[in-house]
């Protein structure tokens, strides 16, 4: 007799830009068997999902459905991108004392559910509020995942590309640190199929802060940024749904990490069917470590707010 395997389930809380995008992304590349999205708006994402529904002729079989908590109950992801959407000028960290009550009711009602899977946060500032979910979730460590610096890495990547005119996906570099303002680029070990970038200190300085503005320049002339969240998003779901081991710099509790402890932050991390597996030690220069040291004290203060915050 056959044995009868659960299907695989993504789980989308939040149906704003992010949400909506990243379901659909997982929609149309039929990454799991089943997706739910979840939003207290259930009109709005009824109307996102029925709008996806009617484009299943064209692609594959995920079947898609606007849920409630207890569909997170046999979920093997919960992304989480709920929450207060950043305003044009507006830091992530400002969007913290907003957010941060969002994340413990979320991360209440799947404690409620009895949810076992990944949690994947999504929601700005997402190294603080990764670990004021990881405090909350009752999961091990490794199950409670932020996107980190995945997206500023593939930002930097493509910058990189642009500027030596090859295809980014050749291009290794690493974005470390905060998803924010205090973000490191590490130029020491990047590299073209093994060849060291060389551009001037002025390149890199403009690189870098492309790098980091890059979110605020879409914000201001669309409002949100959508699109390549969802890929990354994906991209960690693909990770962990195919147990890849794939190094990815997504955002994890630290101990000890060059000198760092009791920190979520974006660093290269091994991902797969259990979550965050291992966490790579990436070699830094003097400047980068000294840069990386500063994004963990900064983070650390916001998370201590975040912590004053939820009490």
């Amino acid at each position: 007799m056959a044995i009868k395997t659960k299907p695989t389930r993504i789980v989308v809380v939040g149906a704003g830009a992010v949400g909506a995008t990243t379901a659909y992304t997982l929609f149309l590349r039929s990454r799991a068997a089943e997706i739910v999205l979840i939003d207290t708006n259930v009109r709005k994402a009824n109307g996102e999902v029925l709008d996806m529904q009617h484009g299943l002729p064209f692609v594959g079989c995920s079947r898609i459905w606007v849920g409630t908590y207890q569909d997170c109950a046999d979920a093997d992801i919960v992304i989480v991108t709920a929450g207060v959407a950043q305003r044009p000028g507006e830091t992530r960290q400002q969007l913290l004392v907003r957010n941060v009550r969002i994340i413990r009711d979320v991360v209440g009602q799947l404690r409620s559910c009895n949810f076992q899977g990944i949690l994947l946060v999504a929601t700005n500032p997402v190294d603080v509020l990764s670990y004021v979910a990881n405090q909350e979730a009752n999961l091990p460590t490794g199950h409670v995942i932020g996107s980190g610096t995945v997206l500023d890495s593939a930002r930097f990547r493509f910058l990189l590309g642009s500027e030596l005119d090859v295809d980014p996906r050749s291009v290794h570099a690493h974005i470390i640190g905060e998803h924010g303002d205090t973000e490191v680029p590490v130029w020491s070990t990047a590299n073209v199929v093994g060849t060291l970038i060389d551009l001037t200190a002025e390149k890199r300085r403009r690189v870098a802060l492309q790098t980091r503005k890059a979110a605020y320049e879409i914000i201001e002339s669309k409002g949100y940024t959508s699109y390549a969240i969802a890929l990354a998003l994906d991209r960690i779901c693909t990770a962990i749904l195919y147990d890849e081991h794939a190094v990815l710099n997504v955002s994890t509790l630290l101990h000890e990490y060059r000198g760092i402890s009791d920190v979520y932050m974006g660093v290269p991390c091994v991902v797969g069917a259990s979550g965050v597996e291992k966490v790579i030690d990436l070699p830094l220069s003097v400047w980068e470590q000294t840069a990386f040291e500063a994004s963990a004290r900064e983070l650390r203060a916001r998370i201590q707010e975040a912590l004053a915050v939820a009490k």
